[in-house]
């Protein structure tokens, strides 16, 4: 199994809709849980202070 980190900039907390003129962004794959969720870290961490930006790990058979 592999991983994707997958996010971005949404237009609200509903996390439905990218923010105009954005796509969704994709990283990976990555062999491990572990690998994926150390860039998930890194970028959920640079992007703490806006509470539209979100990424989640997805698993990949």
């Amino acid at each position: 199994m592999s991983y994707f980190v997958v996010g971005g900039t949404y237009k609200n907390t509903l996390f439905k809709e990218f923010e105009d003129g954005t796509e969704q962004e994709k990283f990976g794959p990555f062999k491990s849980y572990d690998d994926a969720k150390k860039l998930w870290e890194k970028i959920s961490w640079e992007n703490v202070d806006n509470c539209n930006t979100r990424y989640i790990i997805l698993p990949h058979k």
